[in-house]
C-alpha cells in the first residue's frame, strides 16, 4: 500500500445523468500526483447522446461543446497510460469508477484499478462532522478552484483535500485508513479472481453453482457486488455460509432494471433451477387456501381449497395463501384465538355432538355452540376476522402490463408471463400457454397492483 501511495490519479468526470449503464461520459479531468511531480490533463467527450438541459445549467457543458469533442474510443489510449499503476481517487468514488468501466466495457476493454473514495476517506479522518459532499469538503477545509462542475476543476479540488489531509494527520493514521478503505476484497482461491472487478454493483440476481454447473443458491440484490462479495466475507461466521462458499465452483448474474425486475427474476430463477440452498421461494405443489361454504342456513365454515380446486386469480371467495394445509390450520387457530371463534364449527376440534368446544368454558369462545351466540353472528364475525386475507382477484380482464426503466412485464391473472423490451415481443408471450398460479408471484406483484396498465386488445 506504501508503494501505491507514490502514485496516485484523482479522478472527475461530468456526465450526461446517473446511471452508468444507460448515459454516457462528457468530461474527464485527472490530476496525476508521483515522485516527478504533479501533470494534469482534461479533455471534452462526445458522449454520443444528447445532454439533458438540467445537467447542462449543473455543468455548464451544452451539446455544441462536445460536439467536436473526441469520443471516449478516441481517448482510450490517453485514459489507459493516465490511470494505470495509480491509486484511483475520486469523490464518491463508485460513480466515476462505474463510469469508466462501463465505457471501457462497451468497447469489449477490461479495465480494474484499486479505488480510494475521499467520501469514505473524509468519514473515516473526521467522524465529528456529518456532512462529507466535496461543498462540505470546501467550506470545511477552505479548499479552493474555479469551475466547480467541471471535471478538471473538481479533480483539483481532491487533490487539495489530499493535501489537507496530509497536513492535518499522521502518516501512519492515513495510511491505515488507505490501507481499510482501498483493500481488495477476495474471493475463495477456487474462484476466478477477476470476478471481483466483473460483478455489477446495480440491481440484479446470483446464482451459485457448484461442480457439474449444479445449481445450489440464487440470491437478489440492488447491489450485486456487495452482496455476492458480502458472502465469502461472512464464510467463517456460520457451518452453513463456510459450507456454501466452499461448494461454489462458479458465479454468475443477471441484472435488472430495479427492484421489481429482481424480485421476479429471482422468483422465476429458484422456481425453473430448484437451487438446493434456496429453500424460501422453492415450488410447491401443496400450497392451499381457506374458501367459506354455507353448510346450513347462517352457518359458514372454511373448506381447504388446494392448488387444482380453485382459479386463485379470478375465484374471489378465497382466503390466505398457505405452503401447506399444516400452515393453514396454524393460522385459521390463530385467527380463532384472536377473534373468539369456535374451533370446533371452525373444524379445527372435535367434539360430541351437543357439546360446547373446550375454549368455550374459559370464555375463549362467544359460545355459537353451546346456542349463546347465533350462527348467524358467528358467521358475520368470521368474515371479518378472514377479510384480510383475502386473496385479491384479478382487476382486469385480460393480461396487463408492469414497466420498469425499458422493461415490461406481461402478467395476467396474477400469473407471470415473461419480459418484454419491445412491441413485438409481448404478443408471443400472450399466445403461450397459461402457467400454474404461482403464490410466489402472486405476492410480489399485488403489491404493485396500482402500477398494473390493462393490455389493450390486439387490433
Amino acid at each position: 500500500m506504501t508503494e501505491l501511495l507514490r502514485r496516485l490519479a484523482f479522478v472527475d468526470l461530468e456526465t450526461t445523468g446517473a446511471t452508468a449503464s444507460a448515459d454516457r461520459i462528457t468530461e474527464i479531468g485527472i490530476v496525476e500526483v508521483d515522485d516527478e511531480g504533479v501533470r494534469e490533463w482534461s479533455s471534452l467527450v462526445n458522449p454520443g447522446m444528447r445532454i439533458a438541459e438540467f445537467v447542462v445549467r449543473l455543468t455548464g457543458i451544452d451539446n455544441e461543446m462536445v460536439a467536436a469533442a473526441p469520443t471516449f474510443a478516441e481517448l482510450v489510449p490517453e485514459v489507459r497510460a493516465r490511470l494505470a499503476d495509480r491509486l484511483f481517487i475520486a469523490h464518491n468514488a463508485r460513480f466515476d469508477y462505474g463510469f469508466l468501466q462501463n465505457e471501457f466495457k462497451r468497447l469489449g476493454v477490461d479495465f480494474h484499478a484499486p479505488v480510494l473514495c475521499t467520501v469514505k476517506l473524509s468519514r473515516k479522518l473526521y467522524p465529528q462532522f456529518h456532512k462529507h459532499s466535496l461543498d462540505s469538503l470546501i467550506e470545511r477545509h477552505g479548499l479552493r478552484g474555479d469551475g466547480r462542475h467541471r471535471a478538471l476543476a473538481d479533480a483539483r479540488l481532491i487533490w487539495q483535500f489530499w493535501q489537507r489531509v496530509h497536513a492535518e494527520h499522521e502518516s501512519e493514521v492515513i495510511n491505515a485508513a488507505v490501507a481499510a478503505l482501498a483493500a481488495r476484497p477476495t474471493l475463495p482461491a477456487h474462484l476466478d479472481a477477476s470476478l471481483v472487478d466483473r460483478l455489477p454493483e446495480g440491481h440484479g440476481v446470483y446464482l451459485f453453482f457448484a461442480e457439474g454447473d449444479l445449481p445450489i443458491y440464487v440470491g437478489k440484490s440492488k447491489n450485486i457486488r456487495t452482496r455476492v462479495l458480502a458472502h465469502f466475507a461472512a464464510d467463517q461466521e456460520s457451518a452453513r455460509a463456510m459450507a456454501l462458499a466452499q461448494r461454489v465452483q462458479r458465479i454468475d448474474w443477471i441484472e435488472t432494471e430495479g427492484e421489481l425486475g429482481t424480485l421476479i427474476k429471482e422468483a422465476e430463477l429458484v422456481k425453473r433451477l430448484q437451487p438446493t440452498e434456496s429453500r424460501r421461494l422453492r415450488a410447491s405443489e401443496e400450497f392451499c387456501s381457506w374458501r367459506l361454504a354455507e353448510e346450513e342456513p347462517g352457518l359458514w365454515r372454511p373448506q381447504l381449497v388446494t392448488a387444482g380446486g380453485a382459479d386463485f386469480g379470478t375465484d374471489s371467495g378465497l382466503y390466505g395463501l398457505f405452503k401447506n394445509a399444516r400452515e393453514a390450520g396454524k393460522v385459521l387457530a390463530a385467527v380463532a384465538d384472536e377473534h373468539k371463534l369456535c374451533k370446533a364449527i371452525l373444524g379445527l376440534e372435535q367434539r360430541p355432538d351437543g357439546q360446547p368446544c373446550l375454549a368455550f368454558a374459559s370464555r375463549k369462545c362467544k359460545g355459537v355452540c353451546a346456542g349463546k351466540e347465533t350462527k348467524t353472528m358467528h358467521s358475520a364475525r368470521l368474515l371479518a376476522a378472514l377479510a384480510r386475507l383475502r386473496i385479491q382477484v384479478w382487476p382486469y380482464g385480460g393480461p396487463a402490463l408492469l414497466r420498469e426503466g425499458g422493461v415490461a412485464y406481461v402478467v395476467d391473472r396474477w400469473r407471470y408471463l415473461g419480459e418484454a423490451r419491445h412491441e413485438d415481443e409481448i404478443w408471443p408471450l400472450l399466445e403461450a400457454r397459461l402457467p400454474a398460479f404461482n403464490p410466489d408471484f402472486y405476492k410480489i406483484l399485488v403489491k404493485v397492483a396500482g402500477r398494473l396498465t390493462p393490455l389493450p386488445s390486439r387490433g
